[in-house]
């Protein structure tokens, strides 16, 4: 068993990964993107690879998926094994912020909360639009500051939650990242964080099956391993009051243009 010293490690030996608006904000991300059968599409920061798995499945779309942990990429092609996807899905592992891709080879480029997490940012929203084909369209779910300057325990309480030094901004900073790699913005939604309706996402998403396998694994984990009760107790620190109008989460989309 590898060894297990971020939420990542955790999650890619459990099997889990989650973004906000779970399966409804991808859903409206291929709407907004306007994504059709047989396109090709690039899944930036695909964790445990549920998205791309779901992509293939429910749109019959030919699906890459990248992640720059090695236990994500590998928890992805197991989940594709045992989902009957593995023809459809390929995953890698590669870092957003230099994408081992030609220019032009994807019809559509998705990443949900990936893009907070880089150390250039900048560099990694170029990437996505230096492998979007002209004419094709770049969508993000984002974690999002609703307001400017929110109170220190908003603050204190998401970096915890987002872990690994995120760069969290409000929808303007977002939107200047997409415009500065020479992308045009077409849509922009923002959601408050409602934590009970997340979990209640995230359990729909998985299912009890999926629920039950990846729960199984974190018990033995957590009773074995001492650094992952530690990386357990992060996520129970009590909601601040408030949080709903200052974080939230955002679509954002744009347009590669011909």
């Amino acid at each position: 068993m590898s060894e297990i010293k971020t939420v990542f490690d955790f999650q890619a030996q459990v099997g889990l990964t989650k973004h906000m608006g779970s399966l409804p904000a991808t859903r409206e991300l291929v709407k907004l993107c306007q994504i059709l059968p047989g396109y090709r599409v690039l899944d930036v920061g695909c964790g445990a690879g549920r998205t791309p798995i779901y992509l293939a499945k429910e749109y019959q779309l030919r699906v890459v998926g990248v992640d720059i942990h090695p236990g994500m990429v590998a928890a992805s092609r197991e989940l594709a094994q045992r989902e009957k996807v593995d023809d459809m899905v390929s995953f890698w592992k590669a870092d957003a912020q230099d994408l081992p891709f030609e220019d032009n080879s994807f019809d559509a480029v998705l990443a949900e909360s990936v893009t907070a997490f880089p150390s250039n940012q900048q560099q990694a929203v170029n990437e996505y639009a230096r492998v979007l084909k002209p004419g094709g369209y770049l969508g993000m779910n984002e974690s999002t500051y609703l307001q400017p300057n929110p109170p220190a325990e908003i603050q204190a309480w998401v970096s915890q939650e987002a872990a690994m030094h995120a760069q969290i901004h409000t929808s303007r900073g977002w939107q200047r990242l997409l415009e500065n790699a020479g992308l045009e913005l077409m849509s922009v939604r923002l959601f408050p964080l409602d934590v009970k309706k997340e979990a209640a996402q995230t359990m729909k998403r998985y299912g009890v099956r999926g629920l039950a396998r990846t729960w199984s694994r974190a018990l033995g984990m957590y009773i074995t391993q001492p650094e992952v009760r530690e990386i357990m107790k992060q996520g129970t620190t009590e909601v601040p009051q408030g949080l709903m109008d200052y974080f939230g989460y955002g679509l954002y989309t744009a347009l590669k243009p011909d």
